[in-house]
């Protein structure tokens, strides 16, 4: 089953929960004259999504599938993505594109820097480098700058099925979820370098007003204030590693 949710105008939050990971995927699909789906989700979820989209609009218009890093729940169904909406194009970093995607993808990508500016129709989106934030070298994150919000991927994930939407503080999650993925198999899932703290930092200059997260409740609110002190949270969870 998919939640959809509207957290901001034309921005639908497209939520898979895995009980058996008591994790949310979400997916982001924006509604405009050239629509965008950000993270093309995991193979296996494709059906439920594609059915999903359906309902806001023919998954044939789609004419942006984007994502931050090469992983699979980022953009494992791209390539069903591109079956479906024949004139759709990938978009990604360019360290993204010229290191992995455009092997994999059907179609070569738009690898975006940040003085490249994807229009949709009425909102504007730049891709920020993000190196190893939340991880990988390709990694990036999206902003769009009509209404600033920030496709933020991984960072601020949390566990359950929580709320689409929260204004309240989300650092407080994300440190018990980090703690809980330091104790398993996945420590070192958020590795912090010293360009962290100034990549955050950045990130906050933006003065974002939504977080669009993957793995729980999405953010509107001091976004600004969220992103600084999570480089904080990052830290501790190195130092504890």
């Amino acid at each position: 089953m998919v939640q959809i949710d509207e957290i901001a105008p034309d921005l639908f939050r497209l939520s898979v929960y895995v009980p058996d990971l008591d994790m949310q995927f979400n997916h982001f699909l924006v509604r405009d004259d050239e629509p965008l789906l950000f993270h093309a989700g995991l193979r296996g979820m494709f059906p439920l999504l594609r059915d999903a989209v359906a309902t806001l609009l023919d998954p044939a218009r789609l004419g942006y599938v984007a994502w931050s890093h090469f992983e699979s729940d980022e953009c494992g169904a791209l390539n069903e993505w591109l079956q479906v909406a024949p004139q759709a194009e990938p978009v990604c970093t360019l360290v993204g594109k010229l290191v992995s995607v455009d092997d994999f993808s059907m179609r070569p990508a738009r690898g975006m820097t940040p003085g490249d500016v994807l229009a949709t129709g009425k909102y504007r989106y730049r891709f920020y480098a993000s190196p190893h934030i939340p991880h990988g070298w390709d990694a990036g994150v999206l902003f769009e700058e009509t209404q600033q919000t920030l496709f933020c991927s991984d960072l601020f994930h949390h566990f359950g099925n929580v709320a689409a939407l929260c204004s309240s503080d989300l650092i407080g999650p994300t440190r018990q979820a980090m703690e809980q993925l330091q104790r398993g198999p996945l420590a070192g899932y958020m590795p912090y370098t010293r360009h962290t703290a100034g990549v955050l930092r950045a990130l906050a200059e933006l003065r974002p007003t939504t977080l669009a997260v993957m793995h729980g409740s999405s953010f509107r609110g001091d976004a600004g204030t969220q992103l600084t002190d999570l480089a904080g949270v990052i830290r501790e969870n190195f130092d504890r590693a």
